[in-house]
């Protein structure tokens, strides 16, 4: 019995790795990472290095480097994140079947679908009316898929669509390739983090890096105020961190075994809590005001205009700021004040707001003192009367600005040496991929990586046939009432273009639908998803050999042509 539930979970595991599901990365966490190096096998982003957008990078700074990552992703991949990509399932489907890894208790936990509300961000605004689920009884729930480089790139075969797309974890997971291909980062600096509702990367270079879906975000820019900052700061302020995942292995807060190296944790964490630390300053403290309009709006600005001493609300100088390159907190103030209309400043003190100068000149007289120090002093010194109602609380919202403590995953775990995966950034994709497939046998992210990417040549059939069959409900919902020979017809007119172009590798029956493009071969699989489904009791049997794929349903044959050089006997569907 024992050997049955480790053979079942296996199966489940591998074929899990076709889906990439959100819900199947947080129960089987060592599909993260084999995504990752699924997208580092690509050519994909390989060829990214051929593009004069990056020629010479390999010269340049750090900061180049990735600035030319983000801004090539920024040009070519938008965030998506809706219902009908992907399809539907229900939470008891997704409990039922996840039943014997976790309890619907701890799931509810770690996931805002499951009852998770941690992110009061999501709370606040009913997040199944923000996803759109509003319209659907209570039990549905999207089946989020995590796209492969390729499935993301074939998004532009959609007439909405002009570029790639993908959801977070797909954005994240191929910017782990990219940094590691183009930018030649080394993984071991790169990190994957998950949280209930959200996927980033840490890396561990310099003060520390975070990408955040299609932007990337320094330490600096993360304590700048603004909006887009607010929105890259709120998972990581508000929910725990569920998996960290690495080259070295992984660690996940509800498992007691984790594999990633201690030593590799351990960085991660310090730096990361470094990242998340930032000293009170005249800047950070500018900053933090933007953030809240409540505590903006109780200051103003003393400034000499004009020979004569003058005065702005503080609100309306970030009304300047954000139409223009001028700051406050920089060199540029005085051409900031100088695009300021005279209607904006009194020569007369308002006396029901704070004077920023005080702020500006001991901040920047006393950078050494402690932030209780500094705060000691505005509480000792400040007695003008305010009228604003949260000025009692400042302090202790801009310590909490300025220090988020992050919600990790416990060392208190078992950690399990692992045998590496031992890739550079100096290898070719070739050296690349063999290392993978030679680690396969010992390295189980290596050898899931192997089904992620699709590499049929050397896989186990059973698992995709499973995947097939169980989690392409997209193809299925949208054929279901086509007779068999109008779903075989129509299957056949698809142009014949498969989105993974190497004559090993085969996309998903959604994948062949959602794009209106496959090989043969996908496409006889989408048809025998179809019937699996809408008749469970017929007998499907698929070949392929010599540039054709067979399709046996109940005895009728239905034949498609296919470039893949794939030979299939006789598979039971």
């Amino acid at each position: 019995m024992k050997q049955d539930k480790i053979l079942a979970e296996k199966l489940e595991k591998q074929s899990s790795a076709f889906t990439l599901s959100d819900m199947e990365i947080f129960i089987f966490p060592d599909l993260f990472y084999a995504l990752v190096l699924a997208n580092i096998m690509s050519p994909e982003i390989w060829k990214w290095r051929d593009d004069p957008w990056f020629k010479d990078i390999e010269t340049k700074s750090f900061s180049y480097k990735i600035n030319r990552v983000k801004q090539y992703i920024m040009d070519n991949y938008t965030f998506n994140l809706d219902l009908e990509t992907w399809g539907l399932t229900t939470q008891k489907k997704e409990l039922d079947r996840f039943s014997e890894y976790i309890d619907a208790d701890a799931l509810a936990q770690s996931n805002a679908l499951f009852g998770y509300e941690g992110d009061k961000y999501y709370f606040s605004i009913d997040i199944r009316k923000h996803f759109g689920l509003d319209k659907y009884t209570s039990d549905i729930i999207p089946y989020w898929k995590t796209e492969t480089v390729e499935a993301m790139n074939a998004f532009r075969h959609k007439p909405e669509y002009q570029t790639g797309a993908g959801e977070c974890v797909s954005l994240g997971t191929m910017y782990a390739a990219a940094m590691f291909i183009v930018a030649k980062i080394p993984l071991e600096k790169i990190f994957l983090v998950a949280t209930p509702l959200h996927s980033q990367n840490f890396i561990t270079e310099k003060d520390g890096i975070i990408t955040n879906n299609r932007r990337i975000v320094t330490k600096s820019m993360w304590y700048n105020g603004t909006l887009l900052s607010a929105k890259a700061r709120r998972a990581i302020e508000n929910e725990k961190i569920t998996i960290v995942s690495h080259i070295s292995g992984h660690i996940h807060t509800f498992y007691d075994k984790a594999t990633i190296s201690p030593d590799a944790y351990q960085n991660f964490s310090q730096s990361l809590k470094s990242y998340l630390k930032m000293d009170l300053t005249f800047e950070t403290f500018v900053n933090f005001l933007r953030t809240d309009p409540q505590f903006c709006c109780c200051f103003q600005y003393e400034y000499v205009r004009n020979g004569k001493q003058s005065y702005v609300e503080f609100c309306k100088i970030l009304e300047y700021e954000r139409h223009g390159k001028n700051k406050l907190t920089n060199a540029s103030k005085d051409a900031l004040f100088a695009e300021i209309g005279g209607e904006e400043f009194r020569l007369a003190r308002r006396q029901d707001k704070l004077l920023l100068n005080i702020f500006e000149q001991y901040l920047n007289e006393n950078p050494q003192a402690s932030f209780d120090e500094k705060r000691r002093y505005f509480e000792e010194n400040i007695t003008e009367p305010l009228h604003c109602e949260r000025m009692g609380k400042l302090f202790d919202e801009l310590y909490a600005f300025l220090n988020i403590e992050p919600k990790l995953p416990s060392e208190s775990k078992t950690f399990v040496n692992i045998d590496p995966v031992e890739i550079s950034e100096l290898m070719s994709r070739e050296e690349i991929i063999a290392e993978i497939e030679q680690k396969s046998s010992s390295n189980e992210v290596a050898e899931l990586a192997l089904f992620a990417a699709r590499r049929m040549d050397l896989v186990d059939w059973q698992p995709f046939v499973k995947a097939v069959v169980e989690r392409n409900p997209v193809c299925v919902e949208a054929l279901k009432n086509l007779s068999v020979q109008d779903l075989y017809d129509t299957l056949k007119k698809l142009p014949e273009e498969s989105i993974y172009n190497e004559p090993n590798r085969l996309a998903l029956p959604d994948e062949v639908w959602n794009y209106q493009i496959g090989d043969g071969l996908e496409k006889a699989f989408t048809m025998a998803s179809v019937i699996a489904n809408k008749t469970p009791k017929s007998t499907v049997e698929l070949s392929c050999s010599e540039k054709t794929a067979t399709l046996e349903i109940d005895g009728q044959v239905f034949e498609f042509t296919t470039q893949k050089t794939l030979t299939i006997q006789k598979l039971p569907l």
